[in-house]
């Protein structure tokens, strides 16, 4: 019995030792790496206690926060009300934007709302634009309120009213406008709601955050509470002894503060695969899969045996020395089989080129299986709903064309 036991033992030790030499020798020996299966089989553990700067795989644990607080459901409101009387298609003082940090509200999304409120009558409004809230606009929060009244003019690329046009079939429909006559005029009646936008749902929002890794997953941080209650939550998941692993001074990760272990990473990595399967999804629907969807890793661990093979984030930030790759792969023998590789004080290029040549190594070595998955191609803008108020007792479609 103990001769047939060691006979299976000995070819795992001999695969663990292999890929422990391999980190050593592919990432560099003084580098971070930690690679664990499905069924907590520590395969690598090189520095994996050691935190460093994670650059945007710090927006992993604020992928996990935000669903945990929001639910994959959550949809960011933004609600447009005529601080005045409307009277023949004028509001008698300003537009009010009630905003809550929808962060994919884009030129599309404003071109959807202009449509929306020239269906409810709306042409021309006698005070300016006033906000409330967090509002962000084309990716940035200056002078959101100012860029979002010139969209709601007609001021947008043409680019964007075309893909507009095209997704609402409304062929050779003229950019939807509404003219701000004045200043900040008020009005006398109380806020009437015109038109509710609600943005895509947070399950393919964040898909397309982590993919670009854009960071303004820093202000999103708000909407689970703020960075310091992420970083509380996140840590409340981690083994007591590794959670002062994780430091966030953003949920981004282009705060100088942040740190995180290779270890702790893969532990948020499986809370929040775990996170996931509670509402049938996986990593494969927040994070980008190599070789297959747009952003950082769409020309990355893209050939064959490995495209649509591994769902990662990347990390990356040259002045302070950080680039990072962690993710997870189906493997033949181990299942599902996390890693986390956090590069520090290594030129970008060759440090993204070791972690590849690592991830190739772990996907021979253990074999790997498809993620059975098909990019969504279609624009964010035609995920979102967008509500107009009724008008004379019949509901208005913020589809039909702008007269």
């Amino acid at each position: 019995m103990l001769a047939a036991l060691l006979l299976l033992v000995a070819p795992l030790a001999a695969r663990a030792v292999d890929l422990a030499e391999r980190a050593r020798t592919l990432v560099g020996a003084d580098q971070g790496v930690y690679v664990e299966a499905g069924d907590g089989t520590v395969l690598v553990a090189q520095h994996a206690a050691r935190a460093v700067h994670p650059a945007s795989v710090s927006k992993i644990p604020t992928t996990l926060a935000l669903l945990r607080a929001l639910g994959p459901e959550h949809r960011f409101e933004t609600r447009f009300a005529a601080g005045g009387a409307l009277r023949d298609g004028r509001i008698d003082g300003p537009l009010l934007v009630s905003a809550s940090g929808d962060p994919f509200f884009v030129d599309e999304n404003a071109l959807l709302v202009a449509l929306a409120l020239r269906e409810a009558g709306v042409r021309e409004v006698a005070g300016g634009l006033a906000v409330q809230g967090s509002l962000i606009f084309n990716w940035e929060s200056a002078a959101a309120a100012a860029r979002l009244r010139r969209a709601l003019e007609g001021g947008v690329p043409p680019a964007a009213w075309a893909a507009v046009r095209s997704a609402l079939a409304l062929d050779g429909a003229p950019v939807p406008a509404v003219r701000f006559a004045g200043g900040a005029a008020r009005g006398s009646e109380s806020p009437r709601t015109l038109v509710t936008h609600r943005s895509e749902p947070l399950i393919p929002l964040l898909k397309a955050l982590n993919g670009y890794s854009n960071n303004i997953f820093a202000p999103l941080a708000a909407a689970a509470g703020g960075i310091a209650k992420v970083q509380a939550d996140v840590r409340a998941t981690l083994p007591e002894a590794w959670r002062e692993e994780l430091v966030l001074g953003d949920g981004a990760g282009a705060h100088r503060a942040n740190r995180m272990s290779p270890r702790a990473t893969v532990s948020i990595l499986r809370t929040l695969e775990q996170e996931l399967a509670a509402h049938g999804r996986s990593l494969a629907d927040v994070l980008p899969v190599a070789g297959v969807d747009e952003g950082t890793l769409r020309h990355r661990l893209a050939g064959p045996g490995e495209a649509g093979r591994v769902v990662a984030k990347t990390g990356t930030y040259g002045s302070y020395g950080a680039c990072a790759l962690a993710g997870a792969f189906r493997s033949e023998r181990h299942g599902l089989v996390y890693f986390a590789i956090l590069n520090r004080d290594v030129p970008i290029e060759p440090a993204r080129r070791r972690q590849d040549a690592f991830v190739r190594a772990l996907l021979a070595a253990l074999g790997s299986r498809p993620w059975g998955y098909q990019r969504d191609d279609a624009p964010a803008f035609t995920r979102a709903e967008v509500t107009p108020a009724l008008r004379d007792g019949a509901g208005v479609a913020a589809s039909a064309a702008a007269n």
